[in-house]
């Protein structure tokens, strides 16, 4: 018999079907049996009935362990008090591997442990939701983007120069050609790519050597980098509110489930996708903080705290724009109406999630572009292919960065990025 999907249970009530998948969890009377079953898709009850089934198969359930895999073949049944939810009325086990004894049990274990057999830990429910709504994320800024007439192009990952920081690169020997770095970033290589296809994208993994150990940091992750031809600052706001209201739409919809192992109160997010975003330019934000208590002067940059003041009586997401020109990097547009403004955005999340995206118009301009360069004290030979953008046929254009982890974070509610991600890097872990 073909077996079938947990999650597609529903449609087959009162029918024999096979689950193939692992065993969670037994609890066994003498008489009965309870095997939760999982395979991915979902979560599944199994009731094995000792007078209703062959010796061999409940000799099957006595021998069965922790994380055995295993086909079990039975009817589909309502639960008798919970709607839609179902169980599997046992016929038979086929026995496809007996685990040793699982290294994870029901006590408590401590973040180091859990990090040291995080190979083991993904197969927890609390993991299996977190990876679940990744996945939902993922797809819901490609649906986006797609929809606002992007395409993905993808930029590489060995890079040899930087995007903004040098010292927050990670430098590789890259054979008789010096010295490479992996990529903090892909955006200098897009904002070349739209003028071949006016919208595009790139989604991978990027790479910043910071030594920042807080709840919010990691040293590899996944960014979304998106770059628009002819779009510019207010309308590049826009985009990026649109872009996470569907996430967030997208996860209400999708993840009731995960949420609801997750202990995840949703009606924060509900808020999000109804109302408008909040903007605040830098310079009303350090007002804005100072009268909360903050001791952040006018030209610093905001920290965990000040983004947290910022967002605390807040029902949506804060945009903060147009920061000082001197503590953001040489690739933003200056102001036309300010010179010490560059038009550019951060957008800071509600619930502690921090800054979820970041944004700005890019310098368009060969002559300022080179400028810029010149007072960063950056290698203009280094950037020439860069600034050769601006000679044929420069237009407006826009774009912005999303943290695929932290928006995870956010959506799950979950206290540290570390668990957004199946195998995090962080200052100080890299295995498994």
């Amino acid at each position: 018999m073909k077996h079938m999907f947990i999650s597609d249970a529903h449609a087959h009530v009162e029918k024999e079907i096979t689950v193939k998948g692992w065993l969670s969890n037994k609890r066994s009377s003498g008489k009965i049996a309870f095997l939760e079953l999982r395979d991915g898709s979902g979560f599944i009850q199994a009731v094995v009935v000792k007078s209703a089934v062959s010796e061999e198969t409940w000799g099957a359930v006595d021998a069965l362990t922790q994380e055995s895999s295993l086909a079990i073949t039975g009817t589909v049944s309502a639960h008798p008090k919970k709607e839609d939810v179902f169980e599997l009325q046992v016929v038979s086990i086929d026995i496809i591997h007996i685990a040793e004894e699982y290294p994870i049990s029901n006590k408590e274990h401590g973040p180091d442990f859990l990090m040291n057999n995080r190979h083991l830990w993904l197969r927890s429910k609390k993991q299996w939701a977190i990876l679940r709504i990744r996945d939902v994320v993922e797809t819901a800024i490609n649906e986006y983007l797609h929809i606002e007439h992007f395409i993905r192009t993808d930029s590489p990952i060995f890079t040899p120069n930087s995007c903004e920081n040098t010292t927050d690169l990670f430098a590789v020997p890259y054979f008789d050609l010096g010295e490479a770095f992996l990529s903090q970033s892909g955006q200098l290589y897009i904002e070349a790519a739209i003028s071949s296809v006016g919208r595009c994208y790139d989604f991978g993994p990027v790479f910043r050597a910071e030594k920042s150990v807080t709840k919010r940091h990691l040293t590899e992750f996944w960014m979304m980098d998106a770059e628009a031809a002819f779009v510019e600052h207010d309308e590049n706001i826009g985009l990026q509110e649109g872009l996470v209201k569907h996430i967030v739409k997208s996860c209400l919809e999708k993840c009731t489930k995960e949420f609801e192992i997750l202990e995840r109160d949703t009606t924060p997010l509900k808020a999000v996708v109804e109302k408008s975003f909040t903007r605040y330019t830098y310079k009303e934000a350090i007002v804005k903080l100072q009268e909360l208590g903050s001791d952040i002067k006018d030209g610093e940059d905001l920290g965990n705290d000040d983004e947290g003041m910022l967002t605390k009586d807040s029902d949506v997401p804060v945009f903060i724009e147009k920061w000082p020109s001197a503590i953001k990097p040489f690739y933003m547009k200056i102001d036309p109406d300010d010179s010490a403004i560059a038009l550019c955005d951060d957008l800071i999340g509600i619930e502690g999630a921090g800054e979820i995206i970041g944004g700005s118009q890019r310098e368009d301009d060969f002559d300022a572009l080179l400028e810029r360069i010149k007072e960063d004290g950056l290698d203009e030979k280094e950037y020439e292919w860069y600034t050769d953008l601006r000679k044929y046929g420069a237009v407006p254009h826009s774009g912005f960065g999303i943290g695929v982890e932290r928006m995870v974070r956010w959506m799950s509610g979950v206290a540290h990025i570390r668990e957004c991600i199946p195998f995090p890097r962080t200052v100080n872990r890299i295995k498994p």
